[in-house]
């Protein structure tokens, strides 16, 4: 009796796993699902770009057919598992440059800014009164991140670093706000793009590091000489922990709130009745709508610490 009830309850979550609708919406994939399971669902499939034994093998992430068949190309047997991970069944070393759900989601957000900034441009060169239309709405976000980010934080030299940190922040904003949109990929929740992107802001900082910055970091003012060998190591680190920080505080909260929004959808299918469902619905509605403050806030924080970075590293001695 106790096994049939355990094979019973086997039974019910082999039907409906959440943790694997959860990790499957936050992580990357070489095909783009957007709804259904098994045979009725809607799979985009994706180019799938490997170099192998001195050869480029091209095709896409369907004849896979889900996991469930080998790809050959000559002497090349290619096979792929559960977590999108692609490997080569003879041995051979591979280099996987595929066009992945995440990279799909990057070229799609590239295009997105392109041609809004690009029709913005435009008719505030046409129209030299108010804004209207799409621009109404651009130019005042401009605004703000010119006047209330740039300009207190970096000072006098921002000029230099506004395109930049204007770039930054739309780009992180346009992609946090796809990918709460239902079966968007999840590109700020991916620790390869926050690490570049920090990156980016740990190579200008130091870059633009003046004699000031520099002498803070070697020779700390005001520091007694002999916390010299102390001071100096602990400055010396703090150069890759700020951008270190910034990449994990955009990793964590866009993928937590991912999770999170997830979970409770995925207690819908969990109760199956009409009272723990529309809790759950309720509940999910109010979380997307923080979600998109999140989606804001965390733009603002990203350009607001690099733009502080670019400004401690710039600035004069006398500030």
């Amino acid at each position: 009796m106790v096994l049939s009830d355990n094979n019973k309850d086997q039974s019910i979550d082999e039907g409906f796993n959440s943790v694997d609708m959860i990790m499957h919406h936050i992580a990357d994939s070489h095909e783009w699902h957007l709804w259904g399971e098994g045979e009725s669902s809607f799979t985009i499939p994706l180019p799938v770009i490997l170099y192998t034994n001195g050869h480029l093998d091209l095709f896409m992430s369907s004849k896979f057919n889900h996991g469930h068949s080998n790809v050959t190309k000559g002497d090349r047997v290619y096979s792929i598992d559960s977590h999108s991970h692609i490997k080569e069944l003879n041995g051979f070393p591979l280099v996987d440059l595929s066009i992945t759900k995440n990279t799909a989601s990057l070229f799609i957000s590239l295009v997105l800014l392109l041609l809004i900034f690009g029709s913005v441009g435009r008719k505030s060169i046409k129209n030299q009164g108010a804004p209207k239309g799409l621009a109404s709405f651009i130019e005042p976000l401009v605004v703000f991140v010119r006047d209330d980010i740039v300009k207190p934080n970096v000072g006098k030299n921002s000029t230099k670093y506004l395109p930049y940190l204007l770039t930054l922040f739309f780009f992180i904003l346009v992609n946090n706000l796809l990918g709460l949109l239902p079966g968007g990929a999840n590109v700020t929740g991916n620790m390869a793009i926050t690490l570049i992107l920090a990156f980016i802001t740990l190579v200008v900082t130091n870059i633009s590091g003046n004699k000031n910055y520099w002498s803070h970091i070697f020779k700390p003012p005001g520091v007694p000489l002999l916390l010299m060998p102390i001071m100096i190591p602990i400055e010396f680190v703090g150069i890759f922990t700020k951008p270190i920080a910034l990449m994990i505080r955009l990793f964590a909260n866009i993928s937590a709130g991912h999770i999170v929004l997830m979970s409770l959808i995925a207690l819908m299918f969990i109760f199956k009745n009409w009272l723990g469902s529309s809790l759950s619905f309720l509940l999910a509605f109010s979380i997307s709508i923080i979600e998109i403050l999140v989606a804001v806030l965390q733009a603002y924080i990203f350009t607001v610490l690099s733009a502080l970075y670019f400004g401690f590293a710039s600035e004069e001695n006398n500030h």
